[in-house]
């Protein structure tokens, strides 16, 4: 059993007026673990990385994420995404490198608030010392260009977790919203998985399609994450976790930690965003690039409005995240700075004390909600790092 993490700073308590008092004494002692925040590269987009033009130490309204917000919203830890687009190419390991040379450059501006973890231990280390653990994950297999020398420099300089894919496939796995290629995982595909196991990196299964969740968990010999999925029976998006699947992570050991996204936790919405697909593509446009069809979704809200999404769509998901892997393999990934808008009532990171406080009406229990937003990812990493093998030679 993971034992409880020590409390953390009063400093990064929600504020009392955010939430109940049993919801914030329940945060001071299980703080929230998120598993995917896009703030680095909304960093690169506003402000090239240049802190001194935008400083997480005050409110801000251009991003979903700030320190007092993080605060507010009971944030104990982040895994903030090195995320880079399918079309940088072969720039794709330098821009990696940069959004992880960000990340540190970040961590160490704040550094009375932020502290660098690789491990579960030194996540709660953080948490005695009064700091919001920083880990990092890179968000598409397309990052290590096919290289697991690459792969294994990205773990050397901190990186937790790779996710398989991004939005289109890669010459090793088939992506969740592109047309699949190989069924699932190609030999080299399940060496990655294989290497990732050594190093005690967590394989992200967000993104991939179906048979590559599939596949994975038939080669992996350490617990997998989805770092920013939900429900398919809930919503039938194919970023989101079958049944079958979900019911495998009970025997795996993982957790699929539900995300926020509106067109992935509502079929109203998903139904509008298959609706502006069809458009961009009579237009020309490829759906999976993401700035293209922005523009394109931009002139769709302007002649039909996209539905309304709220805060029940995701207790949704989590409660049938719950049902089917049980309460021991549900967390949180809610994909903030990642996204252009939430469901209302989850605007943005401060929101975490309104999701637990709607769970606790729904009757879930303080270790129910200990286990959501903590203690299943911290085993995950535990036993993740167990099955680590010593460094292997480079080849």
């Amino acid at each position: 059993m993971v034992p409880a993490p020590q409390p953390y700073d009063d400093r990064l308590m929600p504020e009392p007026e955010s939430t109940t008092p049993d919801i914030a004494a329940l945060l001071r002692r299980h703080p929230v673990i998120d598993g995917h925040n896009d703030l680095l590269w909304a960093l690169r987009d506003l402000v090239d990385y240049d802190l001194d033009r935008y400083d997480l130490a005050q409110r801000q309204t251009d991003t979903h994420t700030d320190l007092p917000r993080l605060r507010d919203g009971g944030v104990g830890a982040q895994f903030w995404s090195v995320f880079v687009p399918c079309n940088e190419g072969e720039r794709a390991v330098r821009s990696t490198l940069e959004q992880i040379d960000a990340a540190y450059a970040m961590i160490a501006r704040y550094d009375e608030r932020f502290a660098v973890a690789t491990t579960a231990d030194e996540v709660e280390a953080a948490w005695a010392s009064g700091r919001i653990a920083c880990l990092i994950g890179a968000e598409g297999g397309h990052q290590i260009q096919e290289s697991l020398g690459v792969l294994r420099m990205y773990h050397r300089l901190g990186v937790r977790y790779l996710t398989l894919t991004h939005n289109d496939n890669v010459p090793w796995a088939d992506s969740a919203t592109d047309e699949p290629v190989l069924g699932g995982l190609s030999d080299v595909g399940h060496e990655v998985v294989r290497e990732m196991n050594r190093l005690g990196m967590l394989v992200d299964l967000s993104h991939v399609s179906h048979d590559v969740m599939r596949d994975a968990l038939d080669t992996t010999r350490a617990p997998v994450i989805f770092s920013h999925s939900s429900a398919f029976a809930v919503c039938d998006h194919p970023r989101n976790v079958p049944d079958d699947v979900l019911t495998r992570l009970a025997d795996n050991g993982g957790t699929c930690l539900v995300t926020f996204v509106p067109r992935f936790v509502n079929q109203a919405v998903r139904d509008w965003s298959l609706e502006a697909e069809h458009r961009a593509r009579a237009a020309g446009v490829d759906p999976r690039d993401i700035s293209a069809m922005h523009a394109v979704e931009v002139a769709y809200e302007a002649e039909v409005p996209h539905p309304p999404s709220v805060l029940a769509d995701v207790v949704a998901h989590l409660e049938h995240v719950r049902e089917v892997a049980g309460i021991a393999h549900v967390g949180l990934g809610g994909d903030y700075d990642g996204c252009t808008w939430l469901p209302e009532g989850l605007e943005d990171v401060s929101s975490y004390p309104r999701l637990l406080a709607a769970l606790a009406e729904r009757h879930w229990s303080d270790d129910d909600l200990a286990a959501l937003t903590c203690r299943n990812v911290l085993r995950t990493m535990r036993d993740a790092e167990d099955v680590a093998a010593p460094p292997a030679q480079t080849r």
